[in-house]
Formats: C-alpha cells, sequence, structure tokens
C-alpha cells in the first residue's frame, strides 16, 4: 500500500469512529469537499463542520471494497450504512477520489448513491 492509499485509509477510518482530528491531520488548510448534488465544504473549519451533521446520529459504518492511485488521485469505492434522525437506518455506495498535494488531501470528490 503507498504512502497516500495509507493517508486515505487513516481518514476514512477516522469517519468511522468520528475522530475530527485524525481526518483534519489528512487535509490542506485549503482543502475542498465535493459532496456531488448536495454540497461543497471549503477549507477545514467547513470540513471540521461537516464531518458530524446534526441530522445524522452516530459515526456511519464503513466498507472500503476498492483502493486505486492513478498520479495524484486515490480513488477508494465501497458501501456504507448510516442513521439519519428522522428517516432512520440506510444503506448506501460512495465512491470518493482523494487529489493529493504532496502527502495531503487537497481535493474530496465524493459520489453517494442511496441502496434500497
Amino acid at each position: 500500500m503507498t504512502t497516500r492509499e495509507q493517508i486515505v485509509h487513516r481518514y476514512m477510518d477516522g469517519f468511522r469512529r468520528s475522530d475530527h482530528e485524525a481526518i483534519l491531520a489528512c487535509l490542506t488548510d485549503d482543502v475542498v469537499w465535493h459532496i456531488h448534488g448536495l454540497r461543497t465544504t471549503r477549507g477545514k473549519a467547513e470540513f471540521d463542520d461537516a464531518i458530524e451533521n446534526p441530522a445524522f446520529v452516530g459515526s456511519p459504518q464503513l466498507t472500503v471494497e476498492r483502493t486505486m492511485q492513478a498520479d495524484d488521485v486515490v480513488v477508494v469505492t465501497g458501501t456504507g450504512t448510516g442513521h439519519h434522525r428522522e428517516a432512520g437506518r440506510f444503506q448506501f455506495a460512495y465512491n470518493d477520489l482523494f487529489t493529493f498535494r504532496d502527502d495531503l488531501i487537497a481535493q474530496v470528490d465524493s459520489y453517494v448513491v442511496p441502496l434500497t
């Protein structure tokens, strides 16, 4: 596993534990997070606020199915389970593209698809 793949897996593990410090340590100060079709956050402060969305309960369960790297991008695909305060438990498939600057994540492009 490459250094950048290890950083992405630390980031994913941080989300499983809602560990803000672990997640933010993987990011550039000017990080951009595009959750396509939903929202875009810019900078570590906005990213930090988005780690634990008040509409959800607890931390997500995330399973990484595949990790791939090409040049400065690491791609992770997988599935997850979350708990929405009003709608209840839900499952989803995701694909995250992590663009690196040096050995920090500068951009995350997230694509999330609900599963029935």
